[in-house]
Parts: C-alpha cells; structure tokens; sequence
C-alpha cells in the first residue's frame, strides 16, 4: 500500500525525476503500475537497478532494506527508507521534514522515515515544544488497520461482514477479531509488558526531537478503522502554555491543521484525514491533571503523511539542498 501511494504522491506533487523504476520481488516481476498517464513494469530488484539512481525510496520491510540499502548507496543513490531497519543507528537521521530538516543533511546515504504514529504526534508536538519547551508528553494511539498493510484491510473487511452476518468472525492477522472491537496490541511485546510500537513512540521522538532524557509514555491500540491514526497526547512544557496561544502556534506550523471547537462537533477524526496530506489537531485543553499541561487529539493518514508523503517531501528537501549526491 505505501509503496503504490509513493508513486501516486510522486506523481501529484510532480517531483522533477527523469526515470521512476519500481522494483520489487522477483514474484512481482512484470506488474504494472499506473504513473504520469502511462504505467511502469515492476522489475525485479537488482544491484545494476540502481546504477544511475540519485534517490531511492524503500518501503518493502526491514529485512529488504537491511540487504539491498548498502547496495543502492555503494552504486550512488541517497537512501530514504520507511522500515524500522535504520531508525536507531546513530550515523543514520531519523527525519520529520516540518520537524528536524536540518538533521537530513547530515546523511551518510541512508536516511529513516519513522513510525507513523511519531511523525503523526511530533508534527503537533514539536511547534509546541519550540514554543514552551516539551518535559514529557504521553501517547495513546488508536491505529487503523491499513497500518498493517492490504491484508489489514482486507481482514477488517471480511470479519465486518461475517459479524453483520451474524456469524463468529475469525480473524487470521490479528491475534483477535478487528471488527467492532479494540486491541491493545500492536507489535511483540517485551518481558515488561511494553509492545514493539510504544517504544518506537519513545525512542524515535527523543531522536527526531534530540532530546536524548525526554519522558515519555505510549500505549499503542489497533481499532476497526480501515486508514488514519489518531492519537490523545497529554504533553507537559517547562513554560506555561495557554490553549489558545497553542493554537496559534499550531494554526502557523507547516502540515498542521487546527479543527477544534468541539461544542459544535468540529474535531478531527480519521475519516476527515483519510486521504489527505495534513495532520489535524483538535480537542486542545488544559490537562485536569498536570500542571503546565496540555491534553489534544491529532489525527493523519498513517499512509500519507504517516509514510509515503514524509518519505517524499524527504526527498523534496534533499533536492532543494543539492544534497543527493554527486550527480545532483
């Protein structure tokens, strides 16, 4: 899914390329892809695929990318990679374009998109933070299910209707049912009970944010929604931050839109999201909590913006900055 929304955003935003190839699996070999009115025929991934090749924007899963992103950089491509491969490794930027630009130009060949959740939160939190300075914030995700690829949609599919049928649904992806219900896993979970995706939330915001000490809490949830995460942030500055000059700040942050008057119902959700390319920020409140606090709900389309348009607009800034390489 992210791989085919690449190209559709490619496309859109009419990136200056010469050549797109689009390359795959063997098994995928010789599928057409629709692309600038015409199509592209999937080759099969190759070392002499990539001679030529300033940029080259993975998203085919952490072990693919452990193979073959080397062999892209040796033959002079810059890496944008959108699996978990490279995120932790000190020598390769983790990088939010609106975020933590500068970071991007400090690669070595390599440069990893993150998680879809934490470029969803930090696109809100980090205007927030330059404003009055982020101590901790905490996390709590409600993902779609196209953040487990097709096979995620399809499932939430087949057991929506086995369960309107009236029949037991039976899910094979999921360790349970996805439909008209709500899991509190997403990923393995540790010996301490915390899952593979909440400490993504925990280690990559510290990256991306450079704050190494940042406190930070995240339980990450699947909901039977087919695309948009959304997320309830309770986050805590060092200076005090009113709701409304918060809502300034964020009204004046790139990719970042405010809907929030919830009396008369206007606030994000994933259906609003869904297919677009901002991330929308509502239900902004002082937390009841914590002082110095403030509680909202942000909302994007984990395909998008979550993965393939950052991926992108990485690229974007690479090229804007001469920064591809020595063919640039």
């Amino acid at each position: 899914m992210v791989g085919r929304e690449m190209l559709s955003v490619l496309e859109e935003r009419r990136f200056p390329a010469e050549e797109v190839i689009a390359l795959a699996s063997p098994r995928s070999e010789g599928t057409p892809l629709p692309f600038r009115g015409g199509e592209l025929r999937v080759r099969a991934v190759e070392e002499r695929h990539f001679a030529g090749v300033d940029l080259a924007i993975f998203s085919a899963g952490g072990g693919a990318s452990r193979e073959w992103a080397s062999v892209a950089v040796r033959q002079g491509a810059v890496v944008v990679d959108n699996s978990s491969a490279w995120r932790m490794d000190p020598a390769v930027p983790l990088v939010v374009p609106e975020v933590n630009p500068g970071d991007a130009l400090r690669h070595r060949g390599i440069i990893a998109n993150p998680n879809c959740s934490t470029i969803i939160t930090l696109m809100a939190l980090a205007p927030l933070h330059r404003e009055a300075e982020l101590e901790y914030f905490s996390a709590v995700t409600f993902q779609s299910v196209a953040g487990s690829g097709r096979k995620g949609v399809e499932e939430l599919e087949r057991t929506a209707r086995d369960a309107l049928g009236g029949a037991d649904p039976q899910g094979s992806l999921y360790p349970h049912p996805i439909a008209f219900n709500v899991l509190p896993q997403v990923g393995n979970f540790d010996d301490g009970g915390v899952s593979d995706e909440e400490w993504k939330m925990v280690r990559e915001s510290r990256k991306i944010l450079g704050l190494p000490g940042l406190d930070v809490s995240s339980t990450t949830t699947r909901v039977p929604v087919f695309c948009g995460h959304s997320v309830a942030v309770t986050a805590r500055f060092r200076r005090d931050l009113s709701p409304e000059r918060a809502r300034e700040v964020l009204a004046q942050a790139p990719g970042v839109l405010v809907e929030d008057d919830p009396s008369r119902g206007f606030y994000p959700h994933p259906r609003r999201a869904a297919g677009t390319d901002p991330v929308y920020v509502g239900r902004l409140r002082r937390d009841t909590g914590m002082g110095n606090a403030l509680a909202f709900w942000v909302v994007g389309d984990n395909v998008r913006k979550g993965a393939a348009l950052n991926a992108v607009q990485i690229g974007e800034l690479l090229l804007r900055e001469n920064s591809l390489g020595k063919r640039s």
